[in-house]
């Protein structure tokens, strides 16, 4: 009877950890996916810096000099970031640097918030500079999740979560 419930309680650890297996094999694809999505994002983001500097020129706070060559050197980092990451010896870093440059635009947000001049050019409205505001976050989360080689299944399945709304979002705009 022993050797019955043993094999029993092998056979159920050997199918729970195949199917942990098989949603962790999952979770990679999805990761990747939205990883390459991401990055197709920020590089067409990084080229329009080149293609519509005035669009950018237009939320980079007023408090800040020399906004042409912010706009420049911002795209470029984006066009950069957006392939590093793509390479896996680059990607911790690639995240990392991504991250700090979310955070660092992040007031070219603030500012269009509270600027109506900035509203005005770029023909949106308080309300809609109001709901671009949190995007950053999950931007964020993802970047950060991207340069981990492995994240608590909960994370990965958050970060797939907010994926498909915050890509919603920016096609959206």
């Amino acid at each position: 009877m022993s050797w019955l419930n043993l094999n029993q309680k092998d056979f159920l650890k050997f199918m729970l950890e195949n199917k942990k297996s098989q949603a962790e094999n999952i979770i990679e694809k999805i990761k990747f996916v939205s990883m390459y999505t991401l990055s197709i994002m920020y590089f067409t983001v990084g080229v329009k810096h080149f293609t519509e500097p005035e669009f950018f020129k237009a939320i980079v706070p007023n408090y800040l000099p020399f906004k042409e060559m912010i706009v420049y050197v911002s795209g470029a980092a984006e066009i950069i970031l957006s392939v590093g990451i793509l390479f896996k010896k680059y990607r911790k870093l690639c995240s990392i640097l991504i991250i700090m440059l979310l955070i660092s635009i992040f007031p070219a947000n603030i500012f269009l918030f509270s600027s109506i001049e900035a509203q005005e050019f770029l023909g949106i409205t308080k309300q809609q500079a109001l709901i671009r505001l949190p995007f950053q976050i999950p931007l964020i989360l993802l970047a950060y999740w991207h340069g981990k080689s492995s994240t608590r299944i909960s994370y990965s399945i958050f970060c797939i979560l907010i994926f498909v709304p915050t890509i919603i979002y920016f096609v959206s705009i």
